[in-house]
């Protein structure tokens, strides 16, 4: 049995269930905890205060659900009047589709058993999240719905976010964690769980970070809601490959593969996708090691359906329009890193720009080339690293012919950002080898302003292997579950492979932290 040295002169501490993590997943597994009969519960973290909340804070808060319209989340939001309803367009978005989306962006490849808990527990969680957690919901009007023709229009399946994002989130879990006598801690790592046979899970061994003295907590419950390994650079090289050193991490500085050592020292089981990752287009300028806590998601540079996006060789090298932004910008990350350098420009006309969110592209917000020419923005952009002018302008002018010959074939497209709208780079007269599948216009209007982005990683996507009822974690040997381990969060695998729709991150630690908390309270009780 692993054991851990207490705290010189103090008596151990007994919790009936100790949540490892302060972000979004663990708090929720805390307040289910409280909720289910646990009195006594403890949140320990290894960050300092100030970093509390994990990579949910992140976060612009958004969160996927399955709902029935607009007169379904109506309840749930806080800035949508009677007024305001008749200008909305907001379609429902079903089990069926949530499933399908999530499968379909993994290749198949996600466990069905964890999909279907997310899916079917989404809209509960929600209406937990905000009667329960007072969470304060709004509609996104900013990020997902665009105005046509005096409509807000949602697309991509997604309407719901949190009001300030992240720090919003936060802020409301750890107001509700203080108001139900939830004990935090930071500064304080878990450093081994300690087990006794058929009883499992008995306590843990905490080490202040200061101090390196260490104290063992008896509790019957451990959750692991500490996140993924994708702010450790030497686990990201062993699992994602030598490049992704490179990766500027979006998030908080402490997810370094914690929760994976300790529950692997008990005989955990390993699952998922360990080659893969949430990697989103980010602002060259960022900082490499860690996110910013005031800029936090606005370094996020979602905004390459409305343009192109080239390498520094002037190459296209994705479909930027081949789906709506939140079903492509967790992996278009990658595809920067994989060009020479790991950074591209992201190219705009003056008609695009004014639709770009002002919270990622705004002035002080990121630094933009502009120009009244794309010859002379080749010249400006030399300067930042691109090191092909001629094929750079090559590269516009071919994609804006592209443009003009499908529309002589089909005229009667019109730009609807949306919808997926089919305007194209392809036609029987010229097809481009990598195509815009959707919102292709052409780079015409000055001025031209381009943003330098490379790859900003979020959370990886291998975990631990977790019943689907219960959060429970899975031994390798037996597959049936460690009694009192139980995982939420970003630590859990299987259920993302290879991409997955934006919002549905937070939606699956709500769903599986209740379920762990809901697990401590039984097991207290038993």
């Amino acid at each position: 049995m692993p054991s851990g040295k207490p705290m010189s002169g103090s008596d151990d501490l007994r919790f009936d269930c100790v949540v490892i993590g302060s972000g979004h997943a663990g708090c929720c597994a805390a307040l289910s905890a409280v909720q289910f009969g646990c009195k006594k519960v403890l949140v320990t973290d290894k960050c300092p205060k100030e970093w509390a909340g994990g990579n949910g804070l992140f976060t612009a808060g958004a969160m996927r659900t399955v709902h029935g319209g607009l007169e379904d989340l109506a309840p749930l939001v806080r800035n949508v009047t009677p007024e305001m309803k008749v200008q909305i367009d907001l379609e429902p978005y079903s089990a069926k589709q949530f499933r399908e989306d999530i499968l379909r962006l993994g290749k198949g490849q996600p466990d069905p058993t964890l999909v279907e808990a997310v899916v079917s527990g989404s809209r509960d969680a929600i209406q937990w999240l905000a009667k329960s957690v007072q969470v304060p919901f709004v509609l996104s009007f900013h990020r997902q719905a665009y105005e046509v023709d005096g409509r807000k229009k949602f697309w991509g399946g997604m309407a719901l976010a949190v009001e300030d994002g992240g720090k919003g989130l936060i802020r409301a879990h750890h107001e509700r964690l203080r108001e139900a006598g939830v004990e935090l801690r930071y500064k304080s790592a878990a450093v081994s769980l300690l087990t006794d046979g058929e009883r499992g899970i008995v306590g843990v061994v905490l080490r202040d970070s200061g101090t390196g003295a260490e104290v063992r907590v008896t509790t019957p419950s451990v959750v692991l809601a500490c996140g993924g390994f994708e702010a450790n650079p030497d686990l990201r090289a062993k699992h994602l490959g030598e490049g992704w050193v490179h990766a500027r991490i979006r998030g908080t500085p402490y997810n370094t593969g914690d929760a994976l050592s300790l529950a692997e020292s008990v005989g955990a089981r390993l699952t998922g996708d360990f080659a893969g990752c949430h990697s989103t287009t980010w602002d060259a300028n960022a900082r490499l090691e860690a996110g910013d806590l005031e800029m936090t998601n606005a370094y996020t540079k979602s905004g390459y359906p409305l343009g192109i996006m080239v390498n520094v060789l002037g190459e296209r090298f994705v479909d930027e329009g081949e789906d709506f932004r939140n079903y492509t910008y967790a992996k278009f990350g990658r595809a920067i890193l994989e060009q020479p350098g790991g950074v591209a420009f992201q190219v705009f006309d003056g008609r695009m720009v004014p639709k770009l969110r002002e919270e990622e592209y705004g002035d002080g917000v990121v630094r933009k080339i502009t120009a009244n020419s794309i010859e002379d923005l080749a010249e400006r952009l030399e300067v930042e690293g691109l090191k092909d002018k001629r094929r750079f302008v090559e590269t516009v002018k071919e994609f804006n012919e592209a443009v003009r010959l499908h529309l002589t074939e089909r005229p009667d497209r019109r730009l609807d950002i949306a919808v997926k709208d089919g305007l194209s780079t392809q036609s029987s007269q010229m097809s481009l080898r990598v195509p815009k599948t959707n919102w292709a216009t052409a780079l015409e209007e000055q001025p031209f302003v381009s943003v330098a982005v490379t790859c900003g990683i979020t959370f990886t996507f291998g975990g631990l292997a977790i019943d689907s009822k219960t959060s429970s974690v899975l031994s390798d040997a037996s597959g049936t579950p460690i009694p009192g381990l139980f995982a939420t969060g970003e630590v859990v695998g299987g259920l993302f492979h290879h991409n997955y729709p934006g919002g549905s991150g937070l939606t699956a630690g709500a769903v599986f932290g209740r379920q762990a908390g809901k697990s401590a309270g039984l097991r207290l009780a038993a």
